[in-house]
């Protein structure tokens, strides 16, 4: 489970960071929202956290890095290149 596929990959801001970060692999999306749930304290990314660590299939992986792009882009930290969610 530590990559997925090509389309997947894709760019996320932080908040009060100046760069977006390239997530290209699974591994990566856990560190970014562990990092994410460090700055907000927000129990909704606290609770995506735990999905992406407990993630064991690709069904579930799939469905934990979508619910992470649906975050960031209900806060407004996708950029604007970012194909939409389905």
């Amino acid at each position: 489970m530590s990559d997925f596929s090509t389309d997947v990959v894709f760019e996320a801001n932080l908040p009060d960071l100046a760069r977006p970060v390239r997530i290209k692999s699974f591994h990566e999306a856990q560190v970014f929202v562990r990092r994410w749930m460090i700055r907000d304290k927000d129990p909704s990314i606290r609770l995506l956290c735990r999905k992406l660590e407990t993630a064991n299939s690709a069904i579930t992986v799939s469905n934990a890095i979508q619910e992470l792009k649906q975050e960031l882009a209900a806060r407004g930290l996708l950029p604007a290149g970012e194909p939409p969610i389905h």
